[in-house]
């Protein structure tokens, strides 16, 4: 039980990389604390873990906007104590219709919602969380990025520069709060089966499919278990002696 005793907040928790990550922390100890937008699968996300045996409190949240994100954050003090782990799960490259729209064909306003929408709640969420971890002496944040951020892939030139800049930002929070005890690390995922993602992957033909399959050392995509696993070592005491890196979880595409 890597997680026992341990205050987990998870935001986009009710699905994807999030959720399994989510299922993962409260299945080995952790009092997950579960925020997403969307309180159906919010619902099933904690009947699932309650079924399990696992402590989960909810939270329908847009951590895109500061002044919940406080108010979430000040709550789970209140109430739990301490956050000793932050996993910033919001994001996604199809945000916008086009996403994979070339630099000459990105729209300004696509170009904002991208970057926003994958840049301000790992932002908001760490600048509120992390005042409490350095109080604290300790702590835990695992941001999302994407090999995207190495030019893979079809996305945008926006959620590249999106991507690019978590993994500046995980490089330059864990500077400034390893000396209290907290670290930051990141994940860069290759494409992932995910629920948003699933319908898009299955609308491909089947040559389509085995190109990109066949760039993948691995020769497979990835699953969001695969993701949240990598995670949940980030978040472990395993690695208490890491920070600052993004570990690439694209299957040995490079």
């Amino acid at each position: 039980m890597r997680f026992q005793n341990k205050v987990a907040l998870v935001t986009a928790s009710a699905s994807g990389i999030g959720k399994a990550t989510a299922e993962i922390l409260a299945r080995e100890g952790a009092h997950l604390v579960a925020a997403d937008l969307n309180p159906d699968s919010l619902s099933d996300l904690s009947k699932s873990i309650k079924a399990e045996g696992g402590i989960i409190t909810t939270n329908e949240v847009n951590v895109l906007e500061e002044e919940p994100v406080k108010n979430l954050v000040d709550s789970v003090i209140a109430n739990l104590g301490k956050i000793d782990i932050l996993v910033n799960a919001v994001g996604g490259s199809t945000i916008i219709q086009n996403s994979s729209a070339s630099v000459d064909n990105l729209a300004f306003d696509d170009w904002n919602k991208v970057l926003d929408f994958n840049l301000r709640g790992t932002f908001l969420c760490t600048h509120e969380v992390i005042k409490h971890m350095k109080r604290q002496g300790n702590g835990k944040i695992v941001n999302i990025s994407s090999d995207a951020a190495h030019s893979l892939g079809e996305p945008s030139s926006a959620y590249v520069a999106a991507k690019a800049g978590i993994m500046a930002f995980t490089k330059k929070v864990a500077k400034e709060s390893g000396p209290y005890g907290v670290t930051c690390n990141a994940i860069a995922p290759g494409m992932t089966l995910s629920e948003r993602i699933q319908p898009r992957w299955e609308g491909r033909s089947e040559e389509q499919r085995q190109i990109i399959i066949d760039q993948i050392p691995l020769g497979r995509l990835s699953k969001p278990e695969d993701q949240a696993k990598v995670i949940a070592f980030l978040a472990s005491e395993d690695a208490n002696y890491v920070t600052g890196v993004t570990i690439d979880t694209s299957g040995g595409k490079h």
